[in-house]
């Protein structure tokens, strides 16, 4: 494969922002942005695709951490 031009990066790049964008509008419902995903998947890369979703993963779980807000799972204590 060889590697994406600026114009092809680009339009890569615009598509995961505006997929982004429509899962933060979004957030309940990601249904709603199957067409963005669609064209997501066909302006990038499938492993630029599979870093953008760890990459968001991981953000979001960032985000809530710093908020306070994440919550680790509770263990079972040891007897």
């Amino acid at each position: 494969m060889a590697a994406p031009s600026m114009k092809e990066r680009q339009a890569c790049w615009g598509a995961r922002d505006e997929y982004w964008k429509c899962l933060d509008e979004n957030p309940e419902d990601a249904a709603q942005c199957k067409k963005l995903r669609s064209s997501l998947e066909s302006s990038c890369p499938r492993q630029w695709i599979k870093y953008f979703d760890k990459r968001r993963d991981y953000l979001k779980f960032k985000e809530k951490f710093e908020a306070g807000e994440f919550q680790p799972p509770k263990t079972a204590a040891k007897s």
